[in-house]
């Protein structure tokens, strides 16, 4: 389905029914990644899948998408299909638009679930590898997401899961140009929401995978326990859903059935 915002289309789906769980995805990914999960989840809830801006079917607003203005796409979505508190599940990129969903609105939230995702914000060096990746882009759109997306994984993982890789690249190079910088623009400017976590009696988790290449282990350990955040750890990279998938699944319907 699509909404119009802002004078942009933003497409979304919504299938079964009871408590609302949001689904939000990543950088270079869109609501696709999610269809394996749908199923399941929908049995006993409301799922919303949206692409975020710039991502999927949904249009680019702007050349910085910051993740105030990709809450409020979600914010439009909600507030058209009358959802008025929901589950929220955000993967990497995502898990930095629930946070700043939540900050603005507090009231709608009764559960975040922070997929391979983390509440800080980006550090100098961290910032300065944006530059570089926007200048890759820039330069080569197509081999930088081919790169990004095989390095998200496990090394060991790499040739395993050479399927599911090729299908998450064809996905990710459906992702326009403008959209892939506005994103990597919009979470270098993204500030810390510690606060969200750490202030918050809401039920909340990270899921955290231990050789993820992108997120430091050791700081999101950090992270949960100094916000009383619970954690769920995963063996391997930062593409959970996909190198972990039945534990995954097993461990996010638990969490969802809690709340």
């Amino acid at each position: 389905m699509n909404l119009q915002h802002k004078g942009i289309y933003i497409y979304f789906s919504d299938t079964g029914s009871g408590s609302p769980v949001i689904l939000l995805h990543g950088f270079l990914e869109n609501s696709n990644m999610w269809q394996p999960f749908i199923p399941t989840i929908s049995k006993n809830n409301r799922v919303i899948c949206i692409d975020l801006l710039g991502h999927g079917k949904t249009e680019c607003l702007g050349y910085i998408h910051s993740m105030e203005l990709m809450a409020e796409a979600v914010e439009a979505v909600l507030k058209y299909l009358k959802i008025t508190k929901a589950t929220f599940v955000g993967h990497s990129m995502g898990g930095y638009v629930v946070l700043a969903f939540a900050e603005k609105n507090p009231d709608k939230i009764s559960g975040i679930c922070l997929m391979n995702s983390t509440a800080e914000a980006d550090c100098i060096e961290r910032k300065q590898n944006r530059d570089r990746a926007i200048a890759l882009v820039k330069e080569n759109h197509e081999r930088f997401v081919k790169m990004g997306i095989v390095n998200l994984f496990r090394p060991k993982n790499r040739t395993l899961f050479s399927e599911e890789i090729n299908k998450v690249i064809s996905e990710a190079l459906k992702t326009p140009v403008q959209g892939i910088i506005a994103a990597l623009e919009g979470m270098k400017i993204r500030k810390s929401r510690e606060h969200i976590l750490k202030d918050s009696a809401l039920n909340k988790i990270m899921m955290i995978s231990k050789k993820d290449p992108v997120l430091i282990y050791s700081s999101l350990i950090n992270q949960a326990k100094k916000t009383n955040t619970k954690i769920i750890e995963f063996p391997d990279g930062h593409m959970c859903h996909i190198e972990n998938k039945n534990d995954f699944l097993q461990k996010l319907m638990h969490f969802i059935e809690n709340i």
